[in-house]
């Protein structure tokens, strides 16, 4: 599951990418199209500053905009930034490793194996999508095949 932390930070750079080429834009701006506490909104925006994928500036004139294309800023980027990982469960980390604890045996553990695979779909599936993938919100809403169609195009892009 992703964290609040993982969801705003995706809808604030998605807001900043909508942005893009119309200058600066202000923190109150984004907390407010995206109903994000502003202090929170202030740290999130402070690390992903100092991760790369935003910049800003002071004064009257400043505010914030993405530091790279949203074509070159992928969601598995901003989940592994933000939450540290894409496995679901420590043993399936590759960035946070720990064996389970209560596990017999790794080696012989099902769960693990699965695990290990849902990380890579997942992995393949957002390292494929960036900000730039413009996919209406009301697009899946009744067509899993549609969904499964976009899915398709965008990682076979990525």
């Amino acid at each position: 599951m992703l964290s609040q932390r993982t969801r705003y930070t995706i809808r604030a750079l998605l807001h900043l990418a909508d942005r893009t080429g119309a200058g600066p834009v202000q923190l109150s701006e984004i907390a407010e199209a995206q109903n994000i506490p502003p202090k929170f909104l202030t740290v999130m925006l402070s690390q992903m500053i100092r991760e790369g994928l935003v910049a800003s500036r002071r004064g009257r004139e400043g505010g914030y905009w993405l530091a790279r294309p949203a074509s070159d800023i992928s969601y598995g980027e901003i989940v592994r930034l933000t939450r540290g990982s894409l496995g679901l469960l420590p043993c399936a980390s590759r960035l946070a490793y720990e064996p389970c604890k209560n596990c017999v045996t790794e080696d012989k553990c099902r769960l693990h194996r699965v695990m290990l695979m849902v990380r890579d779909e997942t992995a393949r599936i957002l390292d494929g999508l960036t900000l730039a993938d413009a996919i209406p919100a009301d697009q899946f809403a009744d067509d899993p095949a549609q969904r499964d169609e976009t899915l398709s195009m965008a990682s076979e892009a990525g």
